[in-house]
């Protein structure tokens, strides 16, 4: 019978592919707490130019422009052997999406900049769009027409699906997690501080629910005497290193 894996992904996974992590020593927003602004929501919503700084900054930055790494191509092989039931991630910078994993794995617990909405009308978009045209219209509005309005122009404010600080995760997302851990053989946590919660609580889960753990990160974490496994290597090499002794059965 095919092995199923469930998996966890944090900054740790991205950062091989030029993404800096956020809250780590070295982190973005250690050095520079001020960006986080970037994603407050009430900042979002009550100011022309906080919104504009936020749309500037996501396109600039590494995690709009970063592609997918060995680590993450290792996952849309586990996935292609038929034993990936779950890549939760707490990163939204699209990378498992750009590597060729499905929806049907994964879960963006703190959402994606790879798609956005209007959060009137809730149309939605490709953020890749919205960055194409952002010269033109550097503080992004919806002109989805509405039948109702007389075809008048929505006009409401685009943000990425990003879950902004003051925002709630997406609906259901830790459910279907936990429940896809539940059913799993195994449960890999690679590259997560495992700091960030309700994201962090995964682990405890798996192990209430007798599921072995693999934990997969440079430094120490505070579920480690949870796992099963320990490994301290270094991501881009032992990731797929992993998935393919898994695969080889």
């Amino acid at each position: 019978m095919t092995k199923k894996i469930a998996v966890l992904t944090g900054a740790g996974i991205s950062t091989s592919a030029g993404i800096p992590d956020f809250r780590g020593p070295d982190g973005v927003w250690t050095k520079h707490p001020d960006q986080m602004s970037v994603y407050d929501i009430d900042a979002f919503l009550t100011d022309k130019e906080a919104r504009e700084y936020s749309w500037r900054w996501q396109k600039e930055s590494p995690v709009w422009n970063a592609q997918p790494g060995a680590a993450h191509k290792a996952l849309a092989r586990l996935e292609k052997a038929g034993m990936l039931t779950l890549l939760a991630t707490q990163n939204f910078d699209a990378l498992h999406e750009k590597a060729g994993n499905s929806s049907d794995v994964i879960v963006n617990l703190h959402g994606t900049i790879g798609t956005s909405h209007c959060m009137s009308c809730h149309a939605k978009y490709n953020t890749a769009d919205i960055m194409a045209r952002l010269d033109e219209e550097p503080d992004p509005h919806c002109h989805r027409r509405l039948k109702f309005r007389g075809d008048m122009p929505c006009n409401g404010l685009i943000k990425t699906d990003v879950v902004y600080f003051g925002e709630m995760l997406p609906d259901g997302a830790m459910e279907k997690s936990m429940a896809r851990i539940a059913e799993a053989d195994e449960f890999w946590v690679i590259g997560s501080t495992l700091e960030v919660f309700p994201a962090a609580s995964l682990v405890p889960v798996a192990a209430q629910d007798g599921v072995p753990i693999t934990i997969m990160n440079m430094g120490r974490t505070q579920y480690d005497r949870l796992a099963t496994k320990l490994i301290h290597d270094d991501i881009a090499t032992a990731l797929p290193a992993l998935v393919d002794a898994t695969i080889a059965g």
